[in-house]
C-alpha cells in the first residue's frame, strides 16, 4: 500500500453517501497506506493509535464500520470492542491484523466483531468487506471461517485459554508466530514496522518466559497450538 501525504479531517461529513470508516492500528505508515487504498471508495473519518484515542474518536465520529488491529500495546481491539459495544451498538467492527492464529479470531469474534481479515488483503477485496460488513453479513479470510466454525460448534461457551501463552505479550505473540514461520530477525522488524534490536529482546523474552532453548523449540511449540 502507498503512504498519503495527509490524513483525513475528524469527524468530517461524507461528501458523497460513502461508507464512513474508523481506521485503528498503531503503525501510522499502514493507517496511511489504507488511506490511500481506501480513500476512493469509502470516507475515512478518523484514525487513532491507541485504544483511548480509539473508544474517543470513534464515539465523536459515529462511523459505520471500524477497521480495528488486533494488538495494541495498550490493549488491541479487543479493549476497544468491550469499551464500545454497549454504548454504540451501531458501530461495526471489521478486524484487520498480521495475525491470523485461532485464538486472536476467535477472542475478537466473541468480543463482538463482524469480521476479521488478514493484512494480505488486496484493496478491493478490503473495500468489499467493509461494505458487506457495513450490510451486516460476517466477513472472514477463507483459512479463518474454519477457526470460527470449530471453536463455536464443538465448545460454543468456552473460553479461548492457554496458560503458558498467556504469559506472552501481544507482540511477543507476533514476533513468536513470524519466526516460527521461519522469518529471519529483519523480515520481522520489516513485518511488525519495529527494529531488529526490538526483535531480539522479544525473542530473548518468550524463551526466558517458555523456558525454552533455541527457535526450533519454539517453533515447535507453536506449531502445536496452531499459531503458525
Amino acid at each position: 500500500m502507498t503512504m498519503a501525504e495527509q490524513g483525513p479531517v475528524e469527524g468530517a461529513a461524507p461528501r458523497d453517501g460513502r461508507l464512513r470508516v474508523f481506521l485503528v492500528d498503531d503503525h501510522a505508515m499502514f493507517r496511511a497506506g489504507v488511506r490511500a487504498e481506501l480513500g476512493g471508495h469509502v470516507e475515512v473519518v478518523g484514525e487513532a493509535s491507541t485504544v483511548a484515542e480509539a473508544v474517543s474518536r470513534i464515539a465523536a465520529t459515529q462511523p459505520d464500520v471500524v477497521l480495528l488491529d488486533v494488538h495494541m500495546p495498550d490493549g488491541g481491539g479487543r479493549a476497544v470492542l468491550e469499551a464500545m459495544r454497549r454504548t454504540h451498538p451501531q458501530v461495526r467492527f471489521l478486524a484487520l491484523s498480521v495475525s491470523d492464529a485461532a485464538e486472536d479470531v476467535i477472542g475478537l469474534i466473541r468480543a463482538g466483531a463482524r469480521g476479521y481479515v488478514t493484512k494480505t488483503i488486496s484493496p478491493d477485496e478490503l473495500t468489499d468487506a467493509i461494505r458487506r460488513v457495513a450490510e451486516g453479513d460476517a466477513v472472514f479470510s477463507p483459512r479463518l471461517a474454519g477457526f470460527v466454525l470449530d471453536a463455536f460448534a464443538a465448545r460454543p461457551d468456552a473460553p479461548v485459554a492457554d496458560p503458558e501463552l498467556d504469559q506472552l505479550t501481544n507482540r511477543e505473540r507476533e514476533v513468536l508466530r513470524l519466526l516460527a514461520r521461519g522469518y529471519a530477525y529483519k523480515e520481522i522488524a520489516k513485518e511488525l514496522y519495529i527494529s531488529i534490536k526490538t526483535v531480539e529482546t522479544h525473542v530473548s523474552n518468550v524463551l526466558r518466559k517458555l523456558q525454552m532453548s533455541n527457535r526450533y523449540e519454539l517453533s515447535r511449540w507453536a506449531a502445536d497450538r496452531r499459531l503458525v
